[in-house]
């Protein structure tokens, strides 16, 4: 009985140690059933919601001008898939604006400017400063003359001007005498100019009477096609460097029963197309691609910054247009 007794005692002794060792050993840690990774939602992290690769400072000559609203819509088609963000700014035809707004963005250190020049010789002095800043300048449809540029993107404006003084020429059958309003402010007229006067050389018996500063303005040219229609009786043609000016121009010879005058824009604005449609004595316009160049500026912008070999210019096509060939548009779209 004792040996039993000494035995039941082992045992439960035994049993007591058991229970500790395993009530002093670590648990076993449960774990969980594998789930997708957390995604962050910082701006920072969420590729949704990622901040911007680049900034971009952007001044317009003008916002409210319809190339411009095609140039910045292109500009705003090439940016979004490029991860850049355009900061945009309107000078409005002022220069001390346009220097102002470059002024902010170098204070902002944007990564690059693409600036459309008021003044092609006076906002120099800003993109030096950008130079200075080590800001990339990039322009587009008006050069600079002064200061360092990445890179110019706009109409081909020299073989606009030929196109426009050929199709004038052959409208008065290479005789008579023709006005350039004009508005030599921007390497782009300017060259539109050139070119109308290297085509004009085609046409001997083509004289041009004067180029007479139209401000680029409706109102303004208006005023200025007023003034040339009472100083000269025998105009025959007019070279309009853009659109608003043409459209002046044509307001002022519709208003004087001067319809014979022939008139060539310049841009291709809806409000222009109307006018040729409807046979008016605006007979053509250049047309320029606005949205391609916004695109391409964009486009050269990032290769730049993402250290790609770029060129010092790019030239965009432009078009001569017509009635025929508007009419010959409206068919092929009404096709669709």
């Amino acid at each position: 009985m004792k040996k039993y007794k000494h035995h039941v005692g082992v045992i439960a002794v035994l049993l007591i140690l058991c229970c500790l060792v395993m009530s002093c050993a670590p648990k076993p840690v449960s774990q969980p059933e594998p789930t997708a990774p957390a995604v962050s939602t910082s701006p920072a992290a969420a590729p949704s919601q990622a901040g911007p690769k680049f900034r971009v400072g952007v001044s317009l000559l003008n916002r409210q001008h319809d190339f411009y609203k095609d140039l910045e819509e292109g500009m705003n088609q090439a940016a979004g898939p490029a991860g850049v963000e355009l900061i945009i700014r309107d000078a409005d035809f002022k220069l001390a604006d346009q220097v102002s707004d470059i002024e902010d963005f170098i204070v902002q250190k944007v990564d690059a400017l693409i600036i459309c020049p008021v003044d092609t010789k006076g906002v120099g002095v800003a993109i030096k400063n950008a130079n200075n800043a080590g800001i990339p300048v990039f322009t587009a449809d008006i050069a600079s003359e002064e200061g360092k540029v990445e890179c110019h993107v706009a109409s081909n404006n020299i073989e606009g001007g030929r196109k426009a003084a050929a199709y004038l020429g052959k409208l008065l059958k290479g005789k008579g005498k023709v006005l350039i309003v004009d508005w030599p402010y921007a390497t782009s007229v300017l060259d539109r100019v050139k070119g109308f006067e290297e085509g004009m050389k085609a046409f001997p018996e083509i004289k041009i009477l004067e180029k007479i500063d139209g401000g680029a303005q409706r109102d303004t040219a208006m005023k200025v096609m007023e003034n040339m229609l009472q100083a000269h009786q025998d105009i025959a043609g007019v070279f309009a460097i853009n659109d608003d000016t043409a459209l002046g121009c044509l307001s002022a010879v519709e208003a004087a029963n001067r319809n014979n005058i022939a008139i060539i824009g310049y841009d291709a604005i809806p409000e222009a197309r109307a006018a040729i449609l409807r046979d008016s004595p605006l007979k053509a316009d250049v047309a320029q691609f606005p949205k391609e160049i916004g695109k391409d500026v964009v486009d050269v912008t990032v290769k730049f910054l993402n250290k790609e070999k770029i060129p010092g210019m790019i030239p965009v096509q432009v078009d001569i247009i017509d009635k025929a060939y508007l009419e010959k548009l409206a068919g092929a779209e009404g096709k669709k």
